[in-house]
């Protein structure tokens, strides 16, 4: 597996945009192949997705179509590009 960790740290509003779209960010994370998780974490200064794939592949495409998302859907609040680190999952619970 495959997880990418996105964070919104300049995008105080981040977690409640996403949250009041929750369908719509459902239906498009989940659409990607490979999908397994994916969670939003409300933070003090914005949020942090988490994306969990079978592969980098699916991984980095969650990126690309999120990215394409907030622009087209939450461009008032969508603030800086997010910090986008990835990885190999080596251990899970």
């Amino acid at each position: 597996m495959y997880a990418t960790v996105r964070t919104y740290s300049d995008s105080p509003d981040m977690a409640d945009a996403l949250v009041s779209r929750e369908a719509d960010v459902k239906d498009l994370i989940g659409g990607i192949d490979g999908f397994h998780a994916y969670y939003v974490i409300r933070t003090d200064g914005g949020a942090v997705t988490v994306s969990v794939f079978d592969d980098e592949a699916g991984a980095s495409e969650s990126t690309r179509v999120a990215a394409d998302w907030i622009r087209a859907n939450l461009p008032e609040i969508a603030g800086g590009t997010p910090q986008v680190s990835g990885g190999e999952v080596v251990i899970s619970a």
